[in-house]
């Protein structure tokens, strides 16, 4: 099909998604452990930006800004344990 079409841009938002699901999964576990490092919630924003940038679907937009607002609170509470 073509390049740009539907069918690949959806592919190309869900494999974006499970990216950013991946690195969520990283985040939780850390979170568990009490070891959550800068550097994935840095990466999981990042992702969410980039996700948020290509995709023209207003629900994937709303999970979207609900994952970043999360991500932004745990990165806030871990600037405020690091004193």
């Amino acid at each position: 099909g073509p390049v740009g079409g539907p069918l690949e841009r959806r592919k190309r938002a869900v494999r974006r998604a499970d990216d950013i699901l991946d690195i969520l999964g990283e985040v939780r576990i850390a979170l568990i452990d009490g070891e959550v490092s800068h550097g994935a919630l840095d990466r999981l924003s990042r992702a969410i930006r980039e996700q948020r940038e290509a995709t023209d679907d207003p629900r994937l937009e709303g999970v979207l800004n609900e994952i970043e607002t999360r991500a932004a609170v745990e990165l806030a509470k871990l600037q405020v344990r690091a004193g």
